[in-house]
């Protein structure tokens, strides 16, 4: 334990995500040593990301402007939407450069555990999507595990009675130069059941 304003510190960092205590300690420090300009320009971009920084009307996604740039882009496929949980997924989606539709964001995955409940989500706006835009496929790119799946087969659910929408889940499996004896059997068994012809 530290004294006063260093301890305070340690302890905010250290409600940060994935930040550790021992990280927390070690951040601390570095922006103890830090020189007063770094400091001040760490503080100005937290202001700026506070204060100017919003999210889309439309999907969802994190913006400077009411709707995101994805949204306002015309040469994007208004049919598609893939649907995804937070907005650092919209980058891991964008960095592939195979999906050329649009996005919405839900603000998260179904856990009931934790309170997060179907209205805690962005399901409400992604229904009135669908009913009022001309959508002809959702793509669900919700994250492989318990609250992913979980968000995924509720969705699957809501989304059956749209007539003439097209429902897809990413495809799963072993990864690119992996080997199968360090597989799990999750893996392997969605790997088998979504294989396809050569």
């Amino acid at each position: 334990m530290y004294e006063g304003p260093v301890q305070d510190l340690i302890d905010e960092l250290g409600r940060l995500p994935g930040v550790g205590p021992k990280s927390a300690q070690r951040i601390a420090f570095h922006l103890l040593a830090a020189e007063p300009a770094d400091i001040s320009r760490l503080q100005e971009v937290l202001q700026k990301v506070k204060e100017g920084v919003v999210f889309c009307q439309v999907c969802g996604n994190v913006s400077e402007e009411q709707t995101c740039r994805i949204c306002r882009d015309a040469r994007r496929d208004p049919t598609v939407v893939c649907v995804v949980e937070e907005p650092k997924d919209v980058v891991a989606v964008e960095k592939t450069r195979e999906f050329k539709g649009r996005y919405h964001v839900l603000g998260g995955a179904l856990d009931p555990l934790s309170g997060i409940g179907p209205d805690q989500l962005r399901i409400r706006e992604l229904l009135g999507r669908i009913g009022s835009d001309d959508i002809k496929e959702i793509i669900l790119a919700t994250d492989p595990n318990t609250e992913g799946e979980a968000t995924a087969t509720y969705l699957v659910r809501m989304l059956r009675d749209f007539p003439g929408l097209t429902v897809t889940r990413l495809a799963s499996g072993l990864p690119m130069g992996g080997d199968l004896e360090f597989a799990d059997e999750l893996t392997l068994g969605r790997a088998l059941s979504g294989r396809r012809t050569v």
